[in-house]
């Protein structure tokens, strides 16, 4: 049953039993065997056909939100029920976090969890809602997304950080509206979530920027703005000045502009997951 259970979560997330199929190692005809057996099984057709088309319907929309609980009660069906004897956490968090709010919740939570294995998976944001969403993540700390989160996962806030514009330290003039059109644009990567959030306040106020680098690394971004390669809309992470570079920063007025970053787990969560988004949120008392 967790194997057709499985296949119908795949179905839902990749659009056709064909492609569920090619991603799981199925053939087609495999899957729609999987799919008979699991109406079979359940008593009710989770799917409306039309030709070679086959959509989800009411029922198979309610069934596939309990396949996802039963498949992740599943997974950690083995974990030990005793805090202090071991398991493995997988958490995702975007670059900038990890050495600052993610290293500072780690001390309380290993007060608890002292024998279990961490896991910290880097990347983009819109990558670790993929995984998370997937099952392959337990919890993720990362940018607000600009969208509808889907039901099964939880968002919780941590904190919000504001943007300013990075220059070199010997260029001169405070006119950020002038430093951005007449520089050379050190753009923070638009396929992350920040990247987004810099794209629409430069459309906003109608400026072209004259691109130099397009890069998602914030560390990245402070280096080539300190080696006088361009100017850079970025956040001040974590409330703090950047690391030491020959940069100042320049502020912008207007509206407020920043980025929020948060916990993104699913509703129901380990004891362990638990547990840290707890120490990431205390981090913020």
């Amino acid at each position: 049953m967790i194997a057709e259970l499985q296949t119908l979560v795949a179905i839902a997330r990749f659009g056709t039993f064909a492609a569920a199929g090619d991603r799981i190692g199925l053939t087609q005809a495999a899957v729609s065997g999987q799919m008979k057996r699991l109406e079979e099984r359940l008593g009710v057709k989770l799917f409306e056909r039309t030709g070679r088309s086959a959509t989800l319907n009411a029922a198979g929309l309610r069934t596939l939100e309990r396949a996802k609980s039963i498949i992740a009660m599943f997974e950690h069906i083995a974990d030990p029920v005793d805090e202090t004897s071991g398991g493995e956490l997988r958490v995702g968090a975007i670059a900038s976090v990890q050495s600052a709010l993610l290293a500072r919740a780690l001390g309380p939570f290993r007060q608890r969890f002292a024998n279990h294995h961490l896991r910290i998976v880097p990347g983009v944001s819109l990558h670790l809602l993929d995984l998370l969403d997937a099952g392959e993540l337990d919890l993720a700390v990362l940018i607000e997304p600009p969208f509808g989160l889907p039901k099964n996962l939880i968002w919780r806030p941590l904190v919000r950080e504001p943007y300013v514009l990075a220059v070199p330290e010997r260029l001169q003039g405070d006119d950020w509206r002038t430093l951005l059109r007449e520089q050379p644009f050190i753009r923070y990567d638009r396929s992350s979530f920040g990247g987004r959030q810099v794209d629409r306040f430069l459309r906003s106020h109608s400026i072209v920027p004259r691109e130099s680098v397009e890069i998602d690394d914030i560390a990245g971004i402070v280096a080539l703005v300190g080696q006088g390669l361009g100017v850079a809309l970025l956040p001040v992470v974590d409330g703090s000045p950047p690391p030491v570079a020959p940069i100042r920063m320049v502020p912008l007025s207007g509206p407020a502009f920043y980025r929020e970053i948060g916990i993104l787990q699913p509703q129901e969560s380990m004891p362990a997951a638990i547990c840290l988004a707890e120490c990431l949120m205390a981090t913020q008392q």
